[in-house]
């Protein structure tokens, strides 16, 4: 062998052996990617998990990031005393194969735990359970078993939806569906009020949040009972983040948090009205635009849209409006409230928001500064409705019995003990119909969450009007003018 045909055979030999080596440390590399620990996050400071856009998941709103599984991971961090990164997908096929690929350390979106899914991942405690709902468009005919269906399902892919379907197709040998992976729950509800498909099957929760939106959505029957919704987490590695998850749950179902987080998006939605969701909405379009700069004057650190809330369910926007206690007007000022605002005229538009925000604001600011928001929030209404000193009866009654009187999920749950006598004859202020701030505080937080969606929806059609007519009139400008056309008249 001459030297030259040695030293060409010891160079092929290195690169062999340092490409082996490479794919080594690659194979460790995505090894340790595969399979997230405890150790691994806290070495690092953060946690990265992934979820879906959506209302009930993560959205970024009027004030920066939010959503219920967004809030729980974010508490989820703080427990662990790491930063969160968020990594939202389009899609729940895109959701899967980041967790398999090791992008994400685990899923907090709204995941229901089924057969199929359990195979493939570990899931922590459940912190909810939901039930799937076959929906169509109001005015169809209601289908009201799988027999009925007779026109196009479509459903989200990779959803618990096709899992269940698939099941059922043992059963029902005409069951028939498509499944699109670029259209998550709303997109599909959207579909089916274009008339574009018939059917399709929404988890409970996300459809209790869009039919305040959508209320021609109508439900056929249940097609799925409930199940367990839960996080989901890699089976690779050690089960140290399983293991974590359980503590965290168990802390969060303890010490009421999980129970306020859930009345924050969901309490106030269990309950729906066709009806007066139509009317809100059509009042929305009709009446508010008469009186919206005048909520955006007087409103001060509060948002327009909860004040132009409170007034609808004052008043429905009705200027002379009157109740048999004697209240009037826009806000449903009493005589002796409008006399301390200032107010001349309670049948005046603009005295009356005036008069309503003013005080408004004062019932806010006579919470205590420990009360979280938006539980803040939520006792300045109910302030508003049955007066300062009857909610600080149920609040004391929630401490007395062991609840957190700071925070409006629990309080509710007291103040229609203020009707009962053995109670009532404890408090300072005595009996009063507590059930009623009750409904009045869930209504106009309804009405509050419709009006920002639309307010928000109006937004962002007028900035894409703006941006199509910024590039129509880029388009009719001279190709050779770099500067703006001037008149030498």
């Amino acid at each position: 062998m001459n030297r030259n045909h040695f030293y060409m055979l010891k160079n092929k030999l290195v690169i062999i052996l340092c490409t082996f080596l490479c794919l080594a440390l690659l194979q460790a590399c995505n090894t340790q990617q595969k399979s997230p620990s405890l150790s691994r996050i806290l070495e690092r400071g953060y946690i990265t998990v992934g979820t879906v856009y959506g209302p009930t998941s993560f959205y970024v709103g009027s004030e920066g990031e939010t959503g219920f599984e967004y809030e729980l991971a974010k508490k989820y961090a703080d427990y662990l005393g790491v930063d969160l990164k968020i990594m939202a997908s389009y899609s729940l096929d895109e959701l899967f194969s980041r967790l398999e690929k090791g992008e994400v350390d685990f899923l907090a979106a709204g995941l229901t735990i089924t057969e199929n899914r359990s195979k493939k991942y570990n899931f922590a405690p459940s912190y909810n359970n939901i039930s799937q709902k076959l929906v169509f468009k109001q005015g169809k005919i209601r289908p009201r078993n799988i027999n009925d269906l007779t026109g196009t399902l479509m459903v989200t892919a990779e959803s618990s939806h096709v899992e269940n379907l698939v099941n059922l197709s043992a059963s029902y040998a005409e069951l028939s569906w498509q499944e699109n992976a670029e259209l998550d729950s709303e997109e599909l509800l959207l579909k089916i009020l274009d008339e574009e498909i018939d059917y399709t099957i929404i988890d409970s929760h996300t459809l209790a949040v869009n039919r305040r939106y959508y209320p021609e959505i109508s439900i056929g029957f249940t097609i799925k009972k409930s199940e367990p919704m839960a996080w989901a987490a890699s089976k690779e590695g050690d089960d140290s983040i399983i293991a974590s998850l359980i503590e965290f749950f168990g802390q969060v179902h303890h010490n009421g948090t999980l129970l306020a987080l859930d009345d924050k998006y969901y309490g106030h939605v269990e309950e729906f009205n066709y009806v007066d969701t139509r009317q809100f909405i059509k009042a929305v379009e009709k009446k508010l635009p008469k009186y919206r700069s005048i909520f955006e004057k007087y409103s001060q650190d509060v948002d327009w849209r909860l004040l132009a809330a409170i007034s609808y369910q004052e008043s429905h926007w009705e200027p002379h409006a009157r109740s048999h206690t004697g209240v009037r007007g826009m806000m449903m000022l009493t005589l002796p409230t409008a006399k301390q605002m200032g107010i001349k005229s309670r049948l005046d538009a603009e005295q009356s928001i005036r008069g309503g925000a003013k005080y408004f604001k004062q019932m806010f600011e006579r919470m205590p500064d420990r009360v979280p928001h938006p539980d803040r929030l939520w006792f300045a209404l109910a302030s508003y409705n049955v007066g300062l000193g009857h909610l600080n009866d149920a609040r004391k009654i929630t401490k007395q019995q062991g609840g957190d009187p700071d925070r409006w999920v629990e309080v509710k749950d007291r103040l229609p003990l203020l009707k009962q006598k053995k109670y009532y004859k404890q408090t300072k202020y005595g009996y009063a119909r507590g059930d009623e701030p009750i409904n009045y505080v869930d209504n106009i937080r309804r009405y509050y969450d419709t009006l920002t969606w639309m307010d928000n929806k109006q937004q962002e059609e007028q900035k894409a009007l703006e941006v199509l007519e910024q590039q129509q009139l880029k388009k009719a400008l001279p190709v050779n003018e770099s500067e703006p056309i001037v008149s030498t008249d």
